[in-house]
């Protein structure tokens, strides 16, 4: 028999899946339902398409974001544009012979598990034609990061409200409004300080405090800092980082930012270097989390009540398959999301999830490697544990660091540990994978901050 995939979604997990499928001679069938690579970074003006807004950078550092047997180019910014990133996934699939053969505008509707256990797989052309075909092997790279999430509370408000997932960017619409974010992760951050450049009346809502990380550190990307500190262990890496920041922002109290009690990076950082400035200038000014609504008046949890004109809801996204059936999987409420290395699951061995997880650093390159031995394991040279519920269980029982609880980190992984993990599994395959080095240590990190 054939061994034929099906890869659902040309973004950056997707490209690199077809990328592997080809170099390992195995066929496949690669799902976009949008005109071009990327996924959320084609930057598309027009709402209903969940992408980055009109002046969004990248949040990891160019190095450890590229592919890692594809770098970005010399000329690129440590913190690349969205623009610059969709023309490097477009130049990465044609440079790897994939780009000819994605399906654009093709939509997955449905994919059901057989009998046999083969993919049974219905979509629709370009044309609006339906068809249906059957896989022997089926790869998710579909993102997480697409279905807005929108909060809850007593009331209703009738002035605009919006999730950050139509946020493209600020007009003059937004011109000397009142405007309350709702959410302090990066996607608030983002649009609290896009808002403050045209709005005198920008408010940040904060239900828990934050670690806000600077682009840079120590005249480095922050992540590659820490990428410094990998060697470490975990408690004195997040204490080194923990201290750096309370040396660089001082006390967060004292400009009213809630105070941070759990070090750093054991929640999902925000890395952006405007937003304390702009709060410290009074551009932006912190709130707590939110009571009721009442009309356009916002009621918050300390008793104060204020009106406002544009409520932005940078409150997260679903982790959904709109092609699966919910009784087949249903991670949408799930806080532990148990598949092995973030991507087998315990049933369906012909099943791989392509991407999903949120590391501190990027996505892209690990993805790479995920799909690596999702290949390897096709050829037959990669075996996954005998017991994979009690694999995954472990995984689930002893995270890379000690992350909050809740939906938001449901799939939260270190980068340099997980990257060790997946290099280890490859190794196992037979599969070498050259080390990263980029002349920055932990010692020298240190000395760089004596002689400073």
């Amino acid at each position: 028999m054939n061994k034929t995939v099906c890869i659902i979604g040309a973004g950056p997990s997707g490209i690199a899946a077809a990328k592997n499928c080809k170099e390992y001679n195995i066929a496949f069938d690669l799902f976009e339902k949008n005109d071009k690579v990327g996924g959320n970074w084609v930057f598309n003006s027009k709402t209903g398409h969940s992408s980055v807004y009109e002046n969004t950078h990248i949040i990891s550092s160019k190095k450890l974001s590229e592919y890692e047997d594809y770098p970005m180019p010399d000329h690129y910014p440590d913190y690349p544009r969205h623009d610059q990133l969709q023309q490097y996934f477009e130049n990465y699939s044609k440079y790897f012979q994939v780009y000819d053969q994605i399906k654009f505008n093709h939509t997955v509707d449905h994919v059901e598990r057989m009998a046999d256990g083969q993919w049974q797989v219905d979509y629709t052309d370009a044309e609006g034609q339906k068809h249906q075909k059957i896989y022997q092997y089926l790869m998710v790279c579909n993102g997480h990061h697409w279905m807005p999430k929108y909060p809850k509370y007593e009331g209703k408000f009738t002035g605009k409200w919006m999730h950050s997932h139509d946020f493209k960017g600020v007009n003059d619409e937004w011109r000397d409004k009142k405007i309350l974010v709702i959410g302090a992760g990066n996607s608030g951050c983002d649009v609290a300080v896009e808002a403050a450049r045209v709005s005198k009346d920008v408010y940040l809502s904060m239900r828990s405090p934050q670690w806000f990380l600077p682009k840079f550190l120590l005249g480095l990307p922050s992540d590659m800092v820490a990428k410094a500190l990998e060697n470490l262990r975990p408690k004195t890496r997040q204490s080194i980082l923990t201290k750096s920041l309370k040396i660089l922002t001082g006390n967060y109290e004292s400009f009213g930012l809630p105070p941070t009690t759990k070090p750093v990076l054991s929640q999902h950082p925000t890395v952006n270097s405007d937003l304390i400035d702009y709060v410290r200038h009074g551009k932006v000014k912190p709130k707590p989390a939110i009571k009721k609504l009442d009309g356009k008046t916002v009621e918050f949890t300390d008793g104060t009540k204020q009106e406002f004109d544009i409520v932005c809801c940078c409150t997260g996204f679903w982790t959904v398959f709109p092609f699966f059936d919910p009784e087949f999987i249903n991670f949408q409420h799930a806080e532990k999301i148990p598949l092995y290395r973030k991507m087998m699951h315990a049933d369906y061995d012909n099943l791989y999830f392509i991407g999903l997880f949120q590391p501190i650093g990027c996505i892209w390159p690990l993805a790479d490697f995920q799909a690596r031995i999702a290949c390897q394991e096709i050829l037959g040279k990669y075996k996954r544990p005998k017991d994979m519920k009690a694999a995954i269980q472990h995984e689930l029982d002893h995270p890379h660091y000690k992350f909050e609880g809740g939906q938001r980190h449901a799939v939260e992984v270190d980068y340099n540990t997980f990257r060790t993990e997946l290099v280890s599994d490859l190794a196992s395959a037979g599969v070498q994978v050259p080390p990263r080095h980029f002349n920055i240590s932990a010692t020298k990190l240190f000395s760089r901050l004596l002689t400073a």
